[in-house]
């Protein structure tokens, strides 16, 4: 009997000590000193930067800055032959790796705010990685840690760029609707401006509508929608709005002298290898366009003594078997100025320096031009025309080219005034997306070349004569998701650089 009473009141001891800790854990445990946002601030960060970077880095030294003919390569010019090889997504599923775990703690934590701006990042990222190579994890992309999947299925592109559609306009009405602030130093982009967020997003939405137009039934109508409610569905209306950030002293600009670039004596060095193409070089000149002495800078030598071209900005056709030998070798071919495009950083608040850019409001007033001039949307105010010169005057304004009398002598031009063509629309949308990303290759892929850069292609280096469609999927893929993508090849098609996606069929 006495065993027994120890018994029960040793039980009765423990378990009100176990409750009375259970109970006070939370607070005992919480530290005071630490903000609920802490994860999300750092998490949303590193999503918008890295994005950013990336994305930007791709119009400068990767292979859509030879697509989309705005650089060529004066050595290692394996990118300009359009032989290319399986090409890494890892970068991009890393950023949307971080991303998910910016979602599901705002999620959980009930921050619509950052909930929205998680959805934003992770459509472009996702659109990114599925307008380049098409078919790809998406569903089963980022469950390793919740769901222990590790051989991902492909989702097909006509299932998910719905979806991210939807993800867009979610956003929105999620940042229309909370009264929850962004932290304004943790938002590298719009520094807690959730208007420009909601522009953001769906202006992204109309490049997104516009790409998938021919087969999305209600691309022009939803578009049409876009424009008719600015309060529900605000978009970009200045270049004030841009979604870009600057370079920093621990990120540097890739043609950068220590970001890439190498130094100005180097032939090798990325800087110098790295050569203006002959097509945005003479789209400019032929124009007299302002942007020329601004963007790039004229030959090192005199003009007459070019072996070729003897203006005095030249740029480089793609694919010569001896590319850095033309029109007499390197100091007869411009480069890019090195005043914008030779810095790591700005050193100062009146500093210039290309930045990080993920669409702007130069693109955003091109898009709609080409639904009001091709496809009949009615754009409040506008028409097809001033949304051509609103395109135009907005970006020879972004690259400071302020003087209203030199914008307006540059719209007099024969080749600028405004004809009602859809090839010199795209031209200009072209010449405006310079150093933007992936787009100038995705745009002339979506009208089908019709700025003709293929005519001009000369077939000394050429793996083929046509500009790639997309990247072959990567060859840890084939090793390592081999069944899944093995499955994803008999939807697909052929993992090749010329099967056409279904944005593109």
């Amino acid at each position: 009997m006495k065993t027994k009473n120890i018994s029960w009141f040793l039980f009765i001891g423990i378990f009100l000590i176990h409750f009375s800790c259970t109970k006070d854990f939370e607070e005992i445990n919480k530290n005071p000193n630490a903000g609920t946002e802490a994860n999300d601030i750092f998490y949303l960060t590193k999503v918008i930067i890295q994005t950013a970077y990336d994305y930007q880095k791709a119009s400068y030294r990767d292979e859509p800055s030879a697509a989309g003919r705005y650089i060529t390569r004066l050595r290692n010019a394996s990118a300009d032959n359009f032989g290319w090889a399986a090409k890494s997504w890892d970068d991009q599923y890393k950023i949307l790796s971080t991303n998910q775990t910016l979602y599901d703690q705002a999620t959980a934590g009930g921050r619509d705010q950052y909930v929205a701006l998680s959805l934003i990042m992770e459509v472009f990222n996702f659109a990114n990685i599925t307008e380049t190579w098409g078919d790809c994890p998406y569903t089963e992309a980022l469950k390793s840690k919740s769901d222990m999947i590790i051989y991902p299925k492909y989702d097909k592109q006509q299932d998910i760029y719905p979806d991210l559609l939807k993800k867009l306009e979610q956003a929105n009405t999620l940042l229309q609707n909370t009264s929850l602030t962004i932290d304004a130093g943790a938002d590298a982009l719009y520094g807690g401006d959730k208007l420009k967020w909601r522009k953001f997003a769906n202006s992204l939405r109309l490049r997104m509508l516009l790409r998938s137009a021919k087969k999305i039934s209600t691309a022009y109508s939803d578009i049409q929608a876009i424009v008719n409610n600015p309060t529900q569905y605000p978009i970009f209306t200045s270049n004030a709005d841009d979604a870009e950030i600057p370079y920093v002293n621990t990120h540097k600009w890739p043609g950068g002298p220590t970001g890439g670039g190498g130094t100005l004596d180097d032939e090798y060095a990325e800087f110098i290898k790295r050569r203006p193409s002959k097509e945005i070089i003479d789209f400019m000149q032929s124009r007299n366009d302002p942007r020329l002495s601004i963007l790039f800078e004229p030959v090192k030598l005199a003009p007459e003594a070019n072996t070729q071209d003897k203006n005095a900005y030249v740029g480089v056709p793609i694919s010569l078997h001896s590319p850095y030998d033309y029109n007499g070798g390197g100091d007869h071919i411009s480069i890019l100025n090195r005043s914008i495009f030779y810095k790591d950083y700005p050193t100062d608040s009146k500093d210039f320096m290309v930045k990080a850019s993920l669409i702007t409001y130069a693109e955003v007033c091109f898009i709609l031009a080409e639904v009001a001039q091709q496809n009949g949307v009615t754009v409040p105010g506008e028409t097809a025309e001033s949304l051509y010169k609103k395109g135009i005057s907005t970006t020879l304004n972004y690259w400071r080219v302020t003087d209203q009398q030199v914008i307006d002598n540059y719209l007099a031009e024969s080749a600028v005034v405004y004809d009602g063509t859809l090839k010199q629309l795209i031209g200009q949308k072209w010449a405006a997306l310079f150093i933007r990303g992936y787009e100038g290759w995705f745009d002339c892929r979506r009208t089908n070349d019709i700025l003709e850069f293929e005519k001009s292609f000369i077939q000394e280096n050429l793996s083929q004569r046509t500009v790639p469609l997309r990247y072959i999927y990567p060859d840890g893929e084939r090793s390592n998701n081999k069944e899944q993508y093995d499955a994803a090849l008999k939807v697909f098609g052929a993992d090749d650089r010329n099967t056409k996606m279904w944005l593109l069929q």
